[in-house]
Formats: C-alpha cells, sequence, structure tokens
C-alpha cells in the first residue's frame, strides 16, 4: 500500500505541475450549495463533474458529466424540473499547455430549447403514460444541441441537433423507468449491458458525428455522504440515527458526453476537464470584480474538482469562484489551496495548513486531471472487482504509459486521476488533507481501506450503470427513500 500512495505524490508530474498528491483540498464534498449567489439559480448550479477513461469496443472515450440542479424531490409536480433554455451548459477540456494555464482547449456547448404540444390544459408534462421518449402524452418536450469549439483554431462545429430529453421519472406516467416497468415500484438499479437500459435511457443515448456520444436528462444524484455529519465536523458520525445519504432519494439533471480520445489528440497525454454554466447576460447579479461575459452570455457557475470552492475558497470569494476563468486561479484562489483552513477545522495532528503546495499542485487551475494513456478506468458495479471506493487508498490502480507513478505508471484508479461514478471523494479527501503529499516518501494518515468511512454513509442509495451513461437510474416520485424512511 505505501507504494501505491506514493504514486499520489507523482501523477501530475509529468502534466507539469507540482505533485499531484491526493487532492486533499478537494475538502470534503460535492458542491451542492457552493457560494451563495449560485444557490438561487438551481438550474445553473453544478453538483458534479466526472471525468475518466471508458470504451466501447476498440474505441476509447474521454468519459465526461455535467450535473446541475440539485436535491430534486422525485415527486414534485405539476412544474417538473428541466434543462433551462436560458442557460448554456459547457462541458471543457484543456490539452497540451493549456492544462497547466486552464486554458480552454475544446469547447462542448449544450443549449436545450422547450416545447409543449398543449397548451389548454393544466397537465404541464404530461398528459398520460409515456410509451416512448417524445409520444403524444408527453406534452413538455425538451431538445439540445451540441457544439464542439476548438479554441486551438476557432473552428466551430454542430455534433448533433435536435437531440431529445427524456421525461423525467414521475411514476405512473413513466413505468419503464422502475421495476417490471412498474409505475409504483423504485427505480432500476444499474446494469451491465446496454442492452438492459430502460426504454426512455435506450432513446436518448445518441450517436453524434465524429464518434461522439450524448445523453441529457434526469439521473439520480450519484453524490454519496452524510453531509450533516460532515458540516457538524462529526466525521465518525455520533448521531441518534443510523447514518443517512443527505443525497439519497434526490435526482438531478445530467449530461453526459463520449468523447473520442482520437478527436483531442489521442491517449499520450494527460488532460484537465470541468464545465461552467452561463446565463444570457441580463440583469444578472454578479461580483463586481468578475469579467463580462461573450457572445451575450455570463458565467454563473463553475466546477472542476468536487467542492473546491465549498469548503476551501473563502465566503468573499465563493461569488467570484462561479463567473471567472480557470485561468485566473493562480492569481485569485491559489492562496485557498496553499492555506487550507479545513486542514485546522479537522484537528490538522500537525502543521499541515501552510505551503501546502501538494493540494496548489491540483486545484490551481480547478481542473480533474485525466491520464488517457491508461485503459478504462475500473467502475462501480458488482463484477469489477478492481473498483474500490477509496481508489489508491483501496489498492485500485491503473497503468500510464506517459508517466511513472510510483513505478512501471502506476498510478490512482480514480479521483483525482479523473473522478468515477462511485469514488468516494468526501474519504479520500480528508484522508489526504490530513496526510502530507509534500514529502519523500509521503506521510499518509494512516486508515484501514476495509473499514475507513466518514459519516456512516459509503455507498449510493442506488447502483450506478457499468455503460453509458453511467450514471443511475432517476428516483421514482412514487417510490423512493423518502417514502420508504
Amino acid at each position: 500500500m505505501t507504494a501505491q500512495l506514493r504514486a499520489l505524490a507523482v501523477l501530475s508530474v509529468s502534466a507539469g505541475l507540482t505533485a499531484l498528491a491526493l487532492s486533499p483540498s478537494d475538502a470534503v464534498a460535492s458542491s451542492h450549495m457552493d457560494a451563495p449567489l449560485i444557490t438561487l439559480d438551481p438550474a445553473a448550479n453544478t453538483t458534479d463533474v466526472y471525468a475518466f477513461v471508458s470504451a466501447i469496443g476498440t474505441t476509447q472515450y474521454l468519459t465526461t458529466a455535467l450535473a446541475v440542479y440539485p436535491f430534486e424531490e422525485p415527486s414534485i409536480g405539476p412544474n417538473l424540473y428541466n434543462f433551462d433554455p436560458n442557460v448554456r451548459y459547457d462541458i471543457l477540456v484543456a490539452t497540451g499547455s493549456d492544462l497547466k494555464s486552464g486554458r480552454i482547449t475544446y469547447d462542448y456547448q449544450f443549449e436545450f430549447k422547450t416545447t409543449y404540444k398543449n397548451k389548454d390544459t393544466i397537465a404541464i408534462s404530461f398528459l398520460g403514460p409515456i410509451q416512448t421518449v417524445g409520444d403524444s402524452n408527453q406534452n413538455l418536450v425538451q431538445t439540445y444541441t451540441v457544439t464542439k469549439i476548438d479554441k486551438k483554431n476557432g473552428s466551430q462545429e454542430v455534433l448533433g441537433k435536435d437531440l431529445l430529453v427524456p421525461p423525467n421519472n414521475q411514476g405512473i406516467t413513466t413505468p419503464e423507468y422502475n421495476i417490471m416497468n412498474n409505475g409504483d415500484m423504485v427505480a432500476k438499479p444499474g446494469v451491465t449491458n446496454a442492452s438492459q437500459l430502460d426504454t426512455y435511457t435506450t432513446e436518448t443515448i445518441f450517436n453524434l458525428k465524429k464518434g461522439y456520444m450524448a445523453y441529457a436528462g434526469q439521473r439520480d444524484d450519484g453524490f454519496y455522504a452524510n453531509i450533516q455529519s460532515i458540516f457538524d465536523l462529526d466525521l465518525s458520525y455520533s448521531g441518534p440515527e443510523t447514518p443517512l445519504d443527505s443525497q439519497a432519494g434526490f435526482n438531478v439533471h445530467t449530461i453526459v458526453l463520449n468523447i473520442p480520445i482520437s478527436d483531442i489528440g489521442g491517449t499520450q497525454q494527460i488532460v484537465g476537464v470541468w464545465a461552467t454554466t452561463s446565463r444570457k447576460g441580463v440583469s444578472v447579479i454578479r461580483d463586481p470584480r468578475a469579467p463580462g461575459g461573450d457572445s451575450g452570455y455570463v458565467q454563473v457557475g463553475r466546477q472542476g474538482n468536487p467542492l473546491f470552492c465549498e469548503a476551501l475558497v473563502g465566503v468573499e470569494d465563493k461569488n467570484l469562484y462561479n463567473e471567472t476563468p480557470a485561468t485566473d486561479d493562480a492569481k485569485l484562489f491559489a492562496k485557498y489551496a496553499l492555506t487550507p483552513e479545513l486542514a485546522a477545522l479537522l484537528g490538522d495532528p500537525s502543521n499541515r495548513q501552510t505551503n501546502r503546495t501538494d493540494i496548489a499542485g491540483i486545484f490551481i487551475p480547478d481542473l480533474i486531471k485525466v491520464d488517457l494513456s491508461t485503459g478504462p478506468a475500473h467502475l462501480a458495479d458488482n463484477s469489477d472487482a478492481g473498483f474500490n471506493r477509496l481508489s489508491i487508498f483501496g489498492g485500485d490502480t491503473l497503468t500510464s504509459s506517459v508517466q511513472m507513478g510510483f513505478g512501471n505508471g502506476v498510478i490512482p484508479g480514480g479521483w483525482p486521476n479523473g473522478r468515477r461514478f462511485g469514488d468516494d471523494v468526501v474519504a479520500i479527501a480528508v484522508v489526504a488533507l490530513l496526510s502530507d503529499l509534500r514529502t519523500n516518501p509521503p506521510m499518509i494518515y494512516p486508515i484501514n481501506p476495509a473499514t475507513f468511512n466518514l459519516g456512516g454513509v459509503i455507498a449510493n442509495d442506488i447502483t450506478y450503470n457499468a455503460v453509458f451513461p453511467f450514471a443511475a437510474t432517476p428516483h421514482n416520485g412514487r417510490n423512493n427513500s423518502h417514502h420508504t424512511q
């Protein structure tokens, strides 16, 4: 285990950064409620970004995902959660020298439209049970366009347009999402074969130009943690009841994009992934220090690694983080990575609160770094014995051909080398923050990987899919954890 942990300190050396370490400053949770202003704008509020290497047959992909709209209660109605047509959702990739500076190399823009089949009815979303996506009973229909912008040469290409968004999981009106295709049952668990996906998901996975794949729709919130315990700083959980996953039973809206690695420069590289949300610049409340927008859009949300803004950035700069580009991170936010207040709040056992160059190496700029030279990442399903929620702390590793790692190219199998659905970023981050990854060998805070947890929650409330779009089935409005507890 010691050798594996040493990989943390050298993961990003080949990318020209300071030692990546395990990126402790990824703090303690997912960025669901990270800054005051963005909490007022849920449709633009980024909750999580995922990025990892996957494969279908012989084609290798950089799988990316952006989730927005935190804490969607499945049983709400009659107005349901949807993507906002006035928000532009961008998945961003940095390659080459752009990785270190935080510049955008490739920008994948998602723009949505909403139409109604019948406005002379009170049934806003559904007129009856949905058999196929977009049928006569789906009154509210959303479609979207995916555009790739190559910042190196300024070219733009529409990869797909008029792509359908599936309905939300309301229950009886959307029976195919649920066990036995019964609207009264809980949502179907994850599958390991694409042929086993529910009808609505299958019908809205689109093959785009140049080998890209896209999906956009409601999914389970893939982040899991006992947030109440964490923000009480009660990390071992001493509450009177069984520890609860604070996101259990809630959904989010998720965009998933499979990027052919061959289309962004090939496998022999490390890339950065992050995402932004932008609104048309009309009466948008912003931090006066933030720059303006482009093409009539103003950035209002941003996310790279889980929870940099929420748990490291100071209150006075939280809104500013969401409104600024990653190229400004070194100037504006490096101080928060170098002197993490969270280390003191966690009861730092030694002087690990200053000069944290290991943390700054991953968060400045705040992009998720992904080594594309490895094989596909291990996924969080029962048939993949290589997956461990603690990534390298649990012995879950991959082999790189572009960096040495701890030897022979062995590097972390999950976050901070990318981020997969199922990575326990809470546990990984806290252990890393209490460790010292600036030394050689690193000083690792001792844990037992088999039993270590924070707040008593060690798994998501529903299993993920091992195939595209990977995110789990959205919870049923009639039958979910809110109803069964």
